[in-house]
């Protein structure tokens, strides 16, 4: 076991001569196991010890009895021991998440500010790897998340990950060392527990060796995984500009998705699979998607960037009657309108949405005609179509963002019967019994 340790640590450099090791100590096996032999090895590493408890306080009596045990632990070894006491159910009430997740979070934190200079030994083992694989597998992570956890992240290392619970256990036994177990642990109430208890032994019914074939498989998809993150940095030292990324078609599909999802993770973007094949789609098109709150990914010139975007003012809207003859609401573009009285006209423009001709059946307009601008929730159900669609949706898919600013609308009493580059209303369209005919010309006023 210890030699095991030894070769691991050794393997990925995580402690130099010299380190101060802070040993998360919870007073249960991993964490017991991981604070004594990190004390016997620390002549061979040229380290030292410390260790660092986390009283939770989230089961009463039972917490203070863990913390005793490590406040004892400590003095029979001469290990230098810092306890912080944490109200994690107050804290996962003000941010209304789970007791798992709070505690999590606050303990990091108590990590953080406990390893100033110093590196950081948790006790993640081999078992826990799995759950975490298995966790990530059906959340719907990649090679990244079905690798496991890493052995090293900054200054956290985690030197058991190749040792089973097991092995962990009868090491302690030998040792005639005891160990404290939390309460929690024993129920399936959390989603981890429930990989635990649940999946793992089935696991073990198809493989006795499950955990120790995921130890090999781990080294193999974190290799793997080392090399498309190389890969991947070197992609982005080319085409990164700040929030900007260019020239991504260039580049495979699997490091080009890494690259949009490292923009995104540096600024705290949170996304799913789904979110990064649409995201990914976007670079062959021109558009943007919301990606949270105010801010929005935009595809435009060869380049994908992450923009703030206020919302246009409602001020920014502008409308004007629609009359016959030249129409003016935008500095560069005029509306020709025309009334053309006579049957059976060759109209093959009112299936082509690209061309800037319009016909529409002017008997079928309801009261006076208004050209305007876009507007908020503007909706249009389109001539060959059976339902309506939000026009912001049709605009994303077909107007290339450089156009989108001065777009022309034409509405009736009844609402929208044409958009500029989309296309008319079902219910204004002509068929073979249109008499009179609306037609809408627009044109680049240069």
């Amino acid at each position: 076991m210890i030699e095991k340790i030894l070769a691991f640590a050794e393997k990925f450099n995580m402690f130099p001569a010299g380190a101060s090791v802070v040993c998360g100590l919870s007073g249960g096996a991993d964490s017991t196991c991981l604070t004594l032999c990190l004390w016997e090895l620390r002549d061979k590493l040229g380290i030292q010890v410390e260790a660092l408890h986390v009283n939770h306080h989230i089961r009463g009596a039972e917490s203070d009895r863990d913390e005793q045990f490590c406040r004892e632990f400590c003095r029979r070894l001469g290990i230098k021991i810092t306890v912080e006491e944490l109200n994690v159910p107050e804290y996962a009430e003000e941010k209304s998440m789970s007791l798992e997740e709070a505690a999590r979070e606050l303990r990091y934190e108590a990590f953080k500010r406990n390893s100033c200079g110093k590196i950081i030994a948790t006790a993640h083992n081999a078992n826990d790897n799995l759950e975490t694989a298995v966790l990530n597998l059906v959340r719907g992570s990649g090679i990244k998340g079905i690798s496991g956890i890493p052995p090293v992240r900054d200054n956290i290392v985690r030197p058991l990950l190749t040792s089973t619970r097991s092995e962990i256990e009868a090491y302690l036994r030998e040792k005639g060392c005891s160990y404290v177990t939390d309460s929690t642990n024993l129920s399936n109430d959390c989603t981890r527990n429930k990989i635990r208890h649940l999946i793992l032994p089935v696991l073990a019914e198809i493989n006795p060796s499950a955990v120790e074939t995921f130890i090999s498989s781990a080294d193999t998809l974190r290799e793997e995984n080392s090399f498309i993150e190389a890969e991947t940095q070197k992609a982005l030292n080319k085409c990164r500009n700040g929030s900007e990324l260019s020239d991504l078609q260039q580049l495979p599909p699997l490091i080009r998705k890494r690259c949009i999802a490292r923009l995104l993770a540096d600024n705290s973007v949170p996304y799913t699979h789904d979110r990064l094949e649409r995201f990914d789609r976007l670079v062959s098109e021109e558009g943007k998607i919301n990606v949270r709150k105010n801010i929005y990914l935009i595809s435009s010139d060869n380049k994908l960037r992450l923009e703030k975007i206020t919302p246009q003012k409602e001020q920014n809207y502008t409308e004007t009657d629609l009359t016959e003859g030249i129409n003016k609401l935008f500095s560069d573009k005029e509306v020709l309108t025309e009334f053309l009285f006579e049957k059976n006209i060759n109209i093959p423009e009112i299936v082509n949405t690209k061309l800037a001709i319009y016909y529409l059946d002017y008997d079928k307009i309801i009261g006076k005609l208004i050209l305007r601008s876009r507007r908020f929730g503007d909706k249009i159900k389109l001539y060959g179509n059976n339902f309506t669609s939000s026009v912001k949706k049709l605009i994303n898919e077909k107007i290339p963002l450089s156009q989108r600013k001065e777009l022309h609308f034409v509405e009736d009493e009844m609402g929208t019967v044409l958009v500029e580059g989309i296309g008319i209303a079902s219910r204004a369209a002509p068929d073979e019994n249109t008499k009179n005919y609306l037609k809408i010309t627009i044109l680049d006023s240069h």
